[in-house]
């Protein structure tokens, strides 16, 4: 089986399309490519029970869930508006990320 390509990357910045979160813009703080999820700062927040270990207290966590990779959407902040991308080679024959509108580079 061949490795999974995801067309967004961590530290991406991204809107979610679906959920209770729908319309949040955050930034991508983990991929999990086993299960096609995503972890998105601010969004999808769990409460988890923690248990005290060592000199951390125990009590009641908030924490990201993680998010399908279907229901987010990669974000232009500059712009305001979801990029579609597209892969293109530059001059240097690097494989990068483009923006589908406006053809600049993402990465």
């Amino acid at each position: 089986m061949s490795a999974k390509k995801f067309r967004i990357k961590t530290d991406d910045t991204v809107r979610l399309v679906a959920g209770r979160d729908k319309g949040h813009i955050g930034r991508v703080i983990r991929i999990i490519k086993d299960t096609d999820r995503v972890v998105v700062e601010g969004a999808a927040l769990v409460k988890r029970h923690q248990k005290p270990v060592g000199d951390k207290p125990g009590g009641i966590v908030q924490k990201e869930a993680a998010i399908h990779v279907s229901n987010v959407q990669l974000w232009n902040t500059e712009d305001s508006r979801p990029v579609r991308v597209a892969y293109t080679v530059d001059a240097d024959g690097n494989k990068v990320r483009t923006d589908r509108k406006t053809g600049a580079t993402i990465d």
